[in-house]
């Protein structure tokens, strides 16, 4: 892996995730409490050997630069192994960058000095477990220009996804990006090959296929519009199956791009046996841990008229977080959160630093960083309310409160409706 450079794309808007992405980059969002979602990807890096890692930033990256400095500074520069940030630079080109490709052609010459035989392309915003080193191996002995990591889809979501055809030796033979009638599977025709948006290419040939790119007007410069179509016939290129790491055959990987399929993914965790294990100590997810004291949970009062009772069930609970007489159930509760007494979180992410007030309710709802739920506010109870105030609510009917949200207005409704 001395000659490999993996090159992570973290400079996405996330614009389907906003209120989430109103401050903070796509990557940088956090998930499964203690974390963020490009820690995942750089995890993976870590436990898969690799050891020189670019990071191309672009959008809002104030937020994913601080969070990299704190928790991924830890490789030995003197051995040339490093974690960098690249923002952009237009040292070639003016504009912000296009597409994929033209992130990674814009730092060209970074990459260059690196003098890699390889380089991996990885996406900084998807949640999953995989051993690159697996996909480069079988990369090299194959002697393929470019390797395209690849995992079935159901047919109808294919749509969103680069669809491939392989032959019965792995060969890539089509490849068409978000195609509005996928091609089936041979073997079942109720899937279709999806790639991953993992690609490891051979450094000669991707350098030329890049100048090649940049000088073409009419390409949108994009991998998976552009590079891998046009390279299809002319070039060897593999399709890699992904195999998960805890299950050996099964494949657990969560494209989060929207708020409906981010919940869904956090919520996967808190199950009995989640298929994203995180406390597997054979393929640890790195990040950055502020020095919080353990949770705290407080209060069993019984016997009295309005008993209060501290606990969470079914629930994932960080460091720094006291559930202060409240009840928490089926959810994620980050570090550094507070549910006061007789507040009740029911299948709800709260981010850093929330405090749910006494008598509070709170369902289905994603609240970021800081947010004050006032006392005997209600949300996730009544969609229609929760609109009227300016709060974001998903087709599955999940409530998203932003970063900073003021929600003192919302007191008066709460002291007319509880008197506290």
């Amino acid at each position: 892996m001395r000659r490999v450079l993996a090159l992570v794309l973290a400079g996405g808007k996330g614009v389907r995730l906003e209120p989430l992405t109103q401050d903070r980059a796509k990557p940088a969002v956090p998930f499964g409490g203690s974390y963020r979602i490009l820690d995942f990807t750089l995890s993976n890096c870590i436990n898969s050997g690799l050891r020189q890692i670019l990071i191309l930033t672009q959008y809002k990256a104030a937020s994913l630069d601080r969070h990299i400095n704190l928790g991924w500074r830890f490789l030995c520069r003197e051995l040339d192994e490093f974690i960098d940030i690249l923002p952009p630079q237009q040292r070639i080109d003016e504009q912000w960058y296009k597409g994929t490709a033209d992130a990674v052609y814009q730092n060209i010459y970074t990459i260059e000095k690196s003098r890699p035989d390889y380089v991996v392309i990885l996406s900084g915003d998807h949640i999953y477990k995989m051993d690159y080193s697996e996909m480069i191996r079988e990369h090299v002995e194959s002697q393929a220009d470019a390797t395209i990591a690849c995992l079935p889809v159901d047919l109808r979501s294919g749509s969103q996804f680069g669809i491939m055809k392989v032959d019965t030796d792995g060969r890539v033979v089509d490849f068409r990006e978000k195609p509005a009638n996928p091609d089936p599977m041979p073997d079942n025709p109720s899937k279709c090959l999806a790639s991953m948006g993992i690609y490891v290419f051979s450094a000669p040939f991707l350098f030329d296929q890049l100048i090649h790119d940049a000088a073409d007007n009419e390409s949108v410069h994009d991998f998976g519009k552009n590079i891998i179509p046009s390279t299809v016939n002319t070039h060897l290129l593999r399709a890699f199956p992904f195999r998960d790491k805890n299950t050996g055959d099964q494949c657990y990987w969560r494209d989060v791009g929207t708020l409906d399929a981010y919940f869904e993914a956090n919520m996967d965790l808190i199950t009995v046996d989640p298929q994203l294990n995180l406390y597997d100590h054979t393929w640890p997810i790195r990040t950055y841990l502020a020095p919080y004291p353990p949770p705290k949970f407080v209060f069993a009062q019984s016997g009295v008229e309005e008993p209060r009772v501290g606990q969470a069930l079914d629930s994932m609970v960080c460091s720094g977080s006291i559930i202060s007489g409240g009840r928490v159930e089926r959810s994620i509760i980050s570090p550094n959160v507070r549910v006061n007494s007789w507040a009740s979180v029911e299948d709800s992410i709260l981010f850093e630093g929330v405090n749910i007030g006494r008598h509070a309710r709170v369902r289905k709802a994603i609240i970021d960083k800081g947010v004050d739920v006032p006392e005997g506010m209600e949300i996730g109870f009544d969609h229609e309310f929760d609109r009227a105030r300016g709060l974001t609510v998903t087709d599955a009917g999940v409530v998203v409160i932003g970063k900073g949200a003021g929600l003192t207005e919302l007191e008066e409704f709460a002291l007319n409706r509880y008197g506290c």
